[in-house]
């Protein structure tokens, strides 16, 4: 089975592929026909053998059923690629291009108003939210890692206010059921704020949790737009959860 992978990372909430074109594999689930990532890591593709062995499996009354789609899997660290050395055919195009096109660099991009960004959650209170801004305009494939990013302190801070949060029944909003301090936000800069922070806003179906942890400590995934379920025990959780980009 011909494997390859790529060396950068994907967050969960990114589109790896289509189920017209891809199998969904470990650490993936399908939402709206699309294959997304469940958990951070990098992506595999493997070609799958399925074409000979299906066909052999399901072989009745003179008729046989294939598929010899590829599968797209975002393996648990330390077991991609399952020993297989990576080819560099079947690759998820994905890279790094913070502060610049056509590859990595180090420059630091400065959030501005309408930049989309990646935030963590510090601190959830009545009237507001706090965030540490992780990345600043990711896209679909070109995203960097947080995982290197750890310390809250040396990252620029945001706030989120209660009235910023989503477009309806605003009045209704309980904060704790919107995000909870350690979740991974896709938001918008709406206002370069004072001298400590930037304003954030996730008014809009793109914008939201992307990555979260369940209160077991288990990951989830998105049930749909305000619930999140952990991936063990399979209970739900709310959230204000970002569409899938």
């Amino acid at each position: 089975m011909a494997s390859a992978s790529t060396s950068t990372f994907v967050v969960p909430g990114q589109v790896l592929g289509n189920t017209s074109s891809h199998v969904p594999g470990p650490g993936t689930h399908v939402y709206e026909n699309n294959i997304v990532a469940s958990i951070i890591g990098r992506p595999v593709v493997l070609s799958s053998p399925a074409a000979a062995d299906t066909s052999a499996k399901t072989k009745t009354n003179n008729t046989s059923t294939s598929t010899n789609k590829p599968i797209i899997s975002v393996p648990h660290s330390g077991t991609a690629g399952e020993g297989v050395t990576p080819t560099p055919t079947n690759t998820i195009t994905t890279s790094s291009t913070i502060g610049g096109s056509g590859g990595s660099t180090n420059t630091t991009l400065l959030p501005k108003v309408g930049s989309t960004v990646l935030v963590r959650i510090t601190r959830v209170q009545q009237r507001q939210i706090s965030a540490s801004i992780l990345v600043v305009d990711p896209s679909p494939n070109d995203i960097t890692s947080y995982t290197r990013v750890t310390d809250d302190d040396l990252q620029f801070q945001a706030v989120l206010r209660r009235e910023d949060i989503r477009t309806h029944e605003k009045d209704k909003i309980v904060m704790n059921d919107m995000y909870r301090v350690g979740d991974i936000v896709r938001a918008m800069v709406i206002s370069l704020g004072d001298e400590r922070n930037y304003y954030i806003s996730t008014a809009g179906n793109e914008f939201g949790v992307v990555v979260a942890t369940s209160d077991a400590g288990n990951a989830m995934v998105p049930a749909s737009w305000r619930e999140m379920r952990d991936v063990v025990t399979g209970q739900a959780e709310s959230r204000k959860v970002a569409k899938p980009s």
